[in-house]
């Protein structure tokens, strides 16, 4: 039976190619997928009732509120969009102070589950105490460090808040902590990949004049990748936007509590104007973030 399955690969293999065998089982999975879930078109055709808040909500998206739609409003509210202005402010906070400590878990955990350093040359030395350390420690740091990070990008930042809004409340520091325990997890895994697979022809010019391994490190290693994790540290932070402003619908005053606030007393236009907030929020961070991205490139 083995010679006959081995036989039928190697015969896939030939006939078809690797990529078309993959394409084909990816289709093969969606299709099992589609059957096994009996997902039907027919499915998304709304109800009368859903038909008429789509368009009741869809509606509004060319004419966004541009003051309160509720009939009574306190006179100390502030106007609709300035409150819009604020929630973005806070939603940047909590993305910013997330980033923050995702950066950090990010640099530690990523140099600690880098080959780079534990496994061999440019980074890594040849004398007696590196050797012990490849042999004894490398493997246990690598390996349990490769757990955490898989552990802290396996559970979602919402999954997180969930846990952490039972355990501590609605507290500003567990929704950054929330979101920065995914978002370092990932940031490690792919920092640490940056990093091995960076050029090594000057770190193999330090090794060669006589540095030291940190200096290796530091100076040959690090430089190369750290365009690359600076653009895609960017990108996260964009991630973080969003993801701070679903936390809104926990009752972080970011910009997604006065979406759902609006949303449930259908005043759709007021929604509308918190969502084209988002939009230019998101725009504005990604032209900073290119322009920063230019600068550290070049």
């Amino acid at each position: 039976m083995k010679m006959t399955r081995s036989w039928g690969m190697a015969f896939l293999h030939r006939g078809l190619g690797v990529r078309r065998t993959l394409i084909l089982a990816i289709l093969a999975g969606g299709i099992w997928a589609f059957v096994q879930l009996d997902l039907k078109p027919a499915d998304l055709v709304p109800t009368s009732g859903g038909m008429r808040v789509a368009w009741a909500f869809f509606s509004r998206a060319l004419s966004p509120a541009i003051v309160y739609e509720a009939e009574f409003v306190p006179s100390d509210t502030p106007p609709l969009l300035w409150k819009a202005l604020q929630a973005a402010g806070t939603t940047v906070v909590f993305a910013s102070a997330a980033m923050s400590l995702a950066l950090i878990w990010g640099l530690l955990l990523g140099f600690l589950a880098s080959t780079s350093w534990w496994v061999g040359d440019p980074a890594g030395g040849a004398g007696p105490v590196t050797a012990f350390v490849r042999r004894s420690i490398a493997p246990i740091v690598y390996g349990s460090t490769r757990v955490l990070i898989a552990f802290m990008r396996s559970i979602h930042e919402l999954i997180w808040a969930v846990l952490f809004l039972a355990a501590f409340g609605l507290s500003h520091l567990s929704a950054a902590i929330a979101i920065a325990i995914p978002f370092g997890g990932t940031l490690a895994k792919i920092f640490s990949e940056m990093i091995d697979e960076a050029p090594r022809d000057v770190a193999y010019a330090f090794r060669g004049s006589g540095a030291s391994a940190t200096q290796v490190y530091l100076f040959g290693l690090l430089p190369r990748a750290l365009p690359d994790m600076i653009a895609y540290s960017f990108y996260r932070f964009e991630c973080a936007l969003r993801s701070s402003t679903i936390l809104g619908f926990f009752g972080y005053p970011t910009l997604g509590f006065y979406i759902a606030a609006s949303f449930e007393n259908l005043h759709y236009g007021e929604v509308w104007t918190y969502l084209y907030t988002l939009l230019a929020l998101v725009i504005l961070v990604d032209w900073w973030s290119g322009a920063l991205r230019k600068r550290f490139v070049a």
